[in-house]
């Protein structure tokens, strides 16, 4: 009996960034994340007089509500799957579950790390303070390599819940909430949160307990946890 070979990574790539480009409501979330971002990173720097004492936080202030549209976009994306039995139609085309996960990652990551890398370089240029070359570069690659991160994150868990509320239930107070609440609670288990140690990169020094690097790293480490459950749930749920 022959059996037909499992599709190519790439077209299941290609697959998933095209659903992506047509649909119209994740184009939105993911082009908010510029303006959201430069936006609150100018009025807070306007609004702040203490904004010199960090002048990178200070430009990268918005990436705080920026990365909502982020989770907005990678929720919006994968949640759609597990609507009226899409994810039947999807596994009828890609029946490799891991393969189409994987791919679906991918297609979240790509398109937001090159607005991130953008977003990164604008508030760069629209800093009340001027930043250092390296500063600019710290920022820009910073910014975008976090916003991917807490994307990824996302897709793990709307794959976990199947359900964008849900998700979106879950990491917005997260995301606005608890690390409000906590802000001050530095050299605690506060600082290993997801956003609190990725943002480290976006100060100009840190003291917790972190640093730029290794804070995105722990970052890392939360979003592939979330894809590692994710791929669980994806492989045992029905369709």
């Amino acid at each position: 009996m022959r059996t037909t070979p499992p599709m190519p990574f790439l077209p299941v790539l290609h697959a998933e960034l095209l659903k992506i480009r047509t649909v119209r409501s994740h184009l939105v979330a993911l082009c908010a994340v510029l303006p959201v971002t430069v936006g609150f990173s100018v009025l807070a720097a306007r609004g702040d007089g203490s904004s010199a004492e960090d002048p990178l936080f200070s430009a990268f202030f918005g990436v705080t509500f920026g990365q909502i549209a982020v989770v907005a976009f990678a929720t919006a994306v994968v949640s759609a799957e597990f609507r009226d039995g899409a994810l039947r139609v999807t596994l009828a085309a890609v029946p490799c579950r891991v393969r189409w996960f994987a791919a679906k990652a991918l297609a979240v990551a790509l398109p937001v790390l090159l607005v991130g890398l953008v977003t990164g370089v604008a508030c760069g240029c629209a800093a009340a303070h001027p930043l250092s070359a390296g500063e600019q570069v710290r920022g820009a690659v910073g910014c975008g390599v976090y916003l991917t991160l807490m994307a990824l994150a996302a897709v793990g868990v709307a794959a976990v819940l199947r359900s964008g509320v849900a998700t979106l239930g879950l990491l917005i107070p997260l995301l606005l909430s608890v690390s409000f609440v906590i802000g001050d609670m530095s050299g605690t288990l506060a600082d290993a949160l997801p956003d609190r140690a990725g943002q480290v990169v976006l100060h100009s020094g840190s003291d917790g307990a972190f640093g730029m690097w290794s804070g995105l790293a722990v970052t890392a480490a939360w979003a592939a946890a979330a894809l590692l459950a994710g791929t669980g749930r994806v492989r045992g749920c029905d369709a």
